[in-house]
């Protein structure tokens, strides 16, 4: 079995995705991640390339535009998966205090081992309550027939917005067609969740969840009328288009650079 306690150099040059997926598989033996979930980190860090690993300047306003619905929400709720709580627990943590949200684990592998895991992660990030956990799902998002069905009915299933960092299509689309307002991150434009929710933060959720800390904490001295102009000038196929656009650019860009060698 691998060592995760050895040091990472800070001379090589992936250190930093490197300790990210040493977080993955941590949070993997501790019960937290899901084994596809470590499939779905990959999937998403080969997006990350191509962004370049920085927050592109789409990003900030879509974080900017999410951050203003979760304020001006009633009911605002963060879903937590396991991905989410071994990569930016802290963060997310910090964001529900400022934006007044509850916290609610939902997964698609879901079992009460998992749960209490994820909840535990939580609360050592300091949260006071955590929903979604053992018989406390005890509602279903209606269409939906997997087990992120499942939601407190203290939760989700009366939230008005709903932050799904690092989420799957199916809820996704299951929760616009009831109603919500979904503010997701992903780091793939062209995934039915970055498609179907209303802001996507194209984004890797370890460089999302602080910039949105930080756009809360600057943000929350805004009016309601402020805020509302913030969100609702906010164009989400603009977003995808631009994030298109900028990994285009990138793509030929390398390839022009590589061609230049030889």
């Amino acid at each position: 079995m691998e060592d995760l306690d050895f040091e990472i150099p800070s001379s090589h040059p992936r250190a930093e995705s490197l300790r990210i997926r040493h977080r993955l598989i941590e949070g993997f033996r501790k019960g937290v991640v899901a084994e596809a979930g470590l499939i779905a980190h990959g999937r998403g860090e080969a997006f990350d390339y191509l962004l370049g690993e920085v927050t592109q300047p789409f990003a900030t306003e879509a974080a900017k535009a999410g951050v203003a619905h979760l304020l001006l929400a009633k009911r605002p709720v963060i879903s937590i998966n396991g991905n989410a709580a071994a990569l930016a627990a802290r963060d997310l943590v910090e964001l529900a205090e400022l934006v007044g949200a509850e916290l609610e684990v939902n997964l698609f592998y879901r079992s009460r081992e998992r749960e209490e895991a994820i909840a535990e992660e939580l609360r050592r990030a300091g949260a006071r309550k955590v929903l979604g956990v053992g018989d406390a799902a005890s509602a279903t998002i209606p269409e939906l027939h997997s087990h992120r069905r499942r939601v407190d009915p203290e939760g989700i299933l009366k939230a008005d917005v709903v932050f799904v960092p690092l989420e799957d299509g199916d809820r996704t689309e299951a929760l616009r067609r009831v109603g919500k307002v979904v503010v997701a991150v992903d780091l793939n434009p062209l995934s039915r969740t970055a498609r179907a929710a209303n802001v996507t933060i194209v984004d890797n959720i370890v460089r999302a969840a602080p910039l949105m800390v930080q756009l809360a904490t600057q943000l929350r001295s805004l009016s309601r009328a402020e805020l509302l102009k913030v969100a609702e000038g906010y164009d989400n196929e603009k977003t995808l288009a631009q994030a298109l656009e900028f990994i285009k650019a990138r793509l030929t860009e390398l390839t022009q650079s590589k061609l230049s060698l030889f």
